[in-house]
């Protein structure tokens, strides 16, 4: 595979590049980003009961009004 490098703006969130760059529709391109940091996505877990055998206790109970 070919490889050309081009240097580019991201403007509202699109990547734009320069109005001399042309490329047919559909052409895969590859982004690299030189130096920025992404943080890790954060990771929030689910409940847990600290005893799972009290887990009885917890049961729903639906009532209808009237």
């Amino acid at each position: 595979m070919k490889t050309v490098t081009y240097e580019a703006t991201v403007e509202n969130g699109q990547i734009k590049l320069p109005p001399a760059v042309s490329l047919p529709e559909h052409t895969k391109v590859l982004v690299v980003v030189p130096g920025i940091e992404v943080a890790p996505p954060s990771r929030i877990n689910s409940p847990r009961l600290a005893h799972p055998g009290q887990a009885s206790e917890f049961v729903k109970e639906v009532v209808k009004e009237s």
